[in-house]
């Protein structure tokens, strides 16, 4: 049988308790900061400056260095959808950021349907920084057009694309004339076949 404990030594034990807890909230000596004074108000003012002016922008800056992320992507791998992507990052600004995650993945996309269409996965025609301004193209402005002097260049090379389609569509006409001779002569060179079976009456 297990000795019950004494009511006394119940006592002794909370007394035990209540010094020990005592001794734990009794405050010691704390020294805030290790400035005071005049360094003190000095300290403090630079860190409200910087955690108001200074880290805004900061945040601000780094901010938008990452959302410009996906057409700088999408620049540096000549994407044909410059522009729409683009357009997506400005939409996202103001969407929260939402639509920013589609604009990168869009910047790392392949775009297939515009290899079957052109033949090429990239965009070699738009100078650097010329794909995109949608706020240009709201105002209605064209891109800049090309200069006097550039435009003799531009002609000879139209009359030279001209001159090669002409070419290569008399190469065409040649084709397909041979080919129509080559069928009326194998036409005419096979006998005629004789009844068969089935034209028998």
């Amino acid at each position: 049988m297990t000795a019950i404990p004494s009511f006394r030594a119940q006592r002794v034990r909370c007394r035990r308790l209540l010094a020990l807890a005592s001794l734990l909230a009794m405050p010691s000596l704390a020294h805030a900061s290790l400035l005071s004074g005049e360094t003190l108000d000095t300290a403090a003012d630079v860190v409200a400056w910087v955690a108001l002016i200074i880290v805004p922008i900061a945040l601000i800056t780094a901010f938008w260095l990452v959302h410009i992320l996906p057409e700088k992507i999408a620049e540096k791998r000549r994407h044909p959808q410059l522009a729409a992507i683009k357009t997506l990052c400005l939409l996202s600004l103001l969407f929260g950021g939402l639509l920013w995650p589609l604009a990168w993945l869009w910047a790392y996309t392949k775009p297939v349907l515009h290899k079957l269409a052109y033949g090429t996965d990239q965009d070699d025609h738009a100078p650097h920084g010329e794909a995109l301004t949608p706020l240009r193209d709201a105002e209605g402005k064209t891109p800049s057009t090309p200069t006097v002097a550039a435009a003799p260049a531009a002609a000879t090379t139209a009359a030279t694309s001209a001159s090669d389609w002409q070419q290569q569509v008399e190469a065409l006409n040649r084709r397909l004339t041979a080919m129509e001779i080559d069928a009326s002569l194998s036409r005419a060179s096979t006998p005629p076949r004789g009844p068969t079976h089935g034209d028998r009456g």
